[in-house]
């Protein structure tokens, strides 16, 4: 067979991309090529986001989550400083605003200090010193979290790597074959040929590992995360979060200035219509019946009604928005929030209903699969690139 490259990504977000640079710099004269179905990178989750830079407060010492959050926040503050791309270190609160969540606000600086993160414990008085519009009992203050502009960072990744991207090329077809490599045929017709696959495809991961003939074992679940701009913006200084419930892996209604000085406030969590259902009137019922048909998606609604059903509310209802936005920010009013883009969150979700909360990298004959990259994965998308570029360089090596 005549290759077209060594290795074939599938995906052009941030982890695809970050894929790519990593093989180009660890294995140099690797021939890299990127498919990606959007006219250009990062036109999904990487650049739908928050542009949050995580701590990695939040993840089990120990996890692919905490290890690579930690490390790639401090990688990314220096990419992004090295090639000049908009970020900036500004730490963040996370507020208890009820007595049941002052436990878990303690296990929250356990858990940072575990994860060798610095974090301040803050009395309700003192919530004042960084957010003086905030109210809460207690805060911990997180100082290594910050902000960036991941879309940047996103095309940086694609132009350093020199990797030959196609934009406008959705894989159709694949055919992998263990003594001779992988030829995917996109909808313009080409057919790519390469030595090792990789698939980055986020919201479409498993149905691109269904392609390769694999059986995935997680089924991507859809949640639409829903936000609004502050349209008072000084109300807010930097990032503040609530106390995150630990039975949903969703950090609740957030408060985060981003790099162009705006305020958003958000996600609210509810499920999508499609795998790029930004809104309620996205519907594609072939998307829509996959989940739909998947065991784990009713055991999922099953365990978290009570949950979702106050997302939906909220969803619905500005109202109720504004509301749980008030237990943070008492100042806010309804005419302060105005809509503005959503996002979508690719959950993997097993069979039995478990939502998969840790990175999911699988390595089968001649393909690595990413098929859960949840949040922080653009923060740590440095480490995962490297991680994933050492595994498809494995495999090559392996010929």
């Amino acid at each position: 067979m005549a290759y077209d490259c060594d290795v074939l990504v599938i995906g052009g977000g941030i982890v695809g991309l970050s894929t790519a640079y990593a093989i180009t710099r660890a294995a140099p004269g690797t021939r890299v090529t990127v498919l990606e179905k959007e006219p250009g990178p990062a036109r999904h989750q990487t650049g739908r986001n928050s542009g949050v830079i995580h701590s990695g407060v939040y993840y089990r010492p120990g996890s692919l989550k905490a290890r690579y959050a930690v490390r790639g926040a401090a990688e990314m503050v220096k990419f992004c400083a090295e090639y000049g791309i908009a970020h900036a270190v500004t730490g963040k609160l996370i507020v208890a605003t009820d007595r049941a969540e002052l436990p878990r606000l303690h296990g929250l600086v356990q858990r940072g200090r575990e994860n060798g993160i610095p974090v301040r414990e803050l009395g309700a008085a003192q919530i004042a010193e960084y957010e003086p519009e905030v109210r809460g009992l207690a805060a911990i203050h997180v100082g290594t979290t910050g902000i960036c502009d991941f879309a940047g960072v996103a095309r940086q990744l694609a132009e350093a790597s020199g990797a030959e991207i196609r934009y406008g090329a959705r894989a159709v077809r694949i055919d992998r074959r263990p003594d001779l490599g992988v030829a995917v045929r996109t909808t313009t017709g080409d057919v790519v040929r390469g030595r090792v696959l990789v698939n980055c495809a986020g919201l479409y991961c498993d149905e691109i590992a269904r392609m390769t003939g694999d059986d995935p074992g997680v089924r991507i679940v859809p949640f639409r995360g829903e936000y609004y701009e502050l349209a008072r913006p000084d109300l807010v200084r930097g990032l503040v979060y609530p106390v995150p419930d630990p039975a949903f892996p969703f950090l609740g209604v957030h408060l985060t200035r981003g790099v162009d000085g705006s305020v958003h406030i958000g996600p609210n969590a509810v499920p999508a219509l499609a795998r790029e259902g930004y809104d309620w009137g996205t519907v594609r019922l072939a998307e829509l019946g996959t989940t739909l048909t998947w065991p784990g998606a009713w055991r999922i609604a099953r365990r978290h009604w009570r949950y979702g059903a106050g997302e939906l509310r909220r969803s619905l209802s500005k109202g109720a928005f504004t509301q749980a936005v008030r237990r943070l920010l008492p100042a806010v009013t309804e005419d302060d929030l105005v809509p503005t883009a959503a996002g979508v969150r690719a959950q993997a979700v097993l069979r039995d209903g478990t939502l998969v909360d840790d990175f999911l990298i699988r390595e089968v004959p001649r393909t690595v699969h990413v098929l859960n990259a949840p949040s922080p994965a653009a923060t740590a998308s440095l480490p995962i690139g490297r991680e994933v570029a050492r595994r498809a360089l494995a495999v090559l090596g392996r010929e």
